[in-house]
């Protein structure tokens, strides 16, 4: 998922690049190196930035789950989000570079996170929602029929299949999973972190981690069982 930072980037202070030497006073405001990045390009600066900020990326990963990966996974994307807030936070954004990094890196998280979800099982995921309005709630949430993303761009063919394996797990899914576990995939979908869904539940982080765990697994299952579907067409 894009480049990795196979090593920790050498700390604060004085940086060597090629015959040179690069001097980084540990005290140097963030938006000073920022500023001085992007004009100059200077890998020693970006690393600097980077080592300035590896916990903070680190510990809001650490709230996520990416379907097909890990922890290693979500803290790489983190960290490409990170890279994004050097490469284009000004101070014409009126909110200092921590702020602005913490957008960028949730945004790079969530946006990973969907992106995943879709390419694992397409047509299940083509549901913003899994499971239609629900008592409690919000007045005017769309129902899952009406959320469905457009098939203009598949072959035909393609999209007959999916739509009968999506019915299938439409059909099903109130007997799938638990209703904890309609509530849990729903705000999962809606990128939602870990913590934000344990605070709206009202259920402690494992539990909604244990959750999440046997959603993929019961997911996995039935679409092994439908897959038949798809190589008889």
């Amino acid at each position: 998922m894009g480049r990795r930072y196979t090593r920790e980037p050498p700390t604060q202070g004085t940086h060597h690049v090629g015959n040179r030497r690069t001097t980084i006073a540990p005290d140097t405001e963030d938006a000073a190196l920022v500023d001085r990045y992007q004009r100059s390009g200077e890998p020693e600066v970006l690393e600097a930035l980077i080592s300035r900020y590896r916990r903070f990326a680190r510990a809001k990963a650490r709230g996520y789950f990416l379907i097909g990966g890990d922890s290693d996974d979500v803290e790489q994307e983190a960290l490409i989000g990170l890279y994004k807030a050097v490469r284009d936070y000004s101070p014409d954004h009126q909110a200092s570079f921590r702020a602005f990094a913490e957008l960028c890196i949730k945004r790079q998280i969530i946006t990973a996170i969907k992106t995943a979800t879709r390419q694992k099982h397409q047509p299940l995921n083509q549901y913003q929602s899994i499971s239609g309005v629900r008592p409690g709630d919000e007045a005017g949430e769309s129902a899952i029929d009406e959320i469905l993303v457009s098939h203009s761009d598949a072959d035909p063919c393609d999209t007959v299949v999916a739509d009968e394996r999506m019915q299938k797990m439409h059909a099903s899914m109130d007997a799938l999973l638990s209703g904890l576990e309609v509530e849990v995939l729903r705000l999962y979908v809606e990128g939602k972190s870990y913590q934000e869904i344990s605070d709206q539940l009202g259920r402690h982080t494992k539990s909604i981690d244990n959750a999440l765990q046997r959603i993929k697994r019961k997911l996995d299952g039935k679409l092994d069982e439908d897959e038949p579907l798809a190589t008889a067409v």
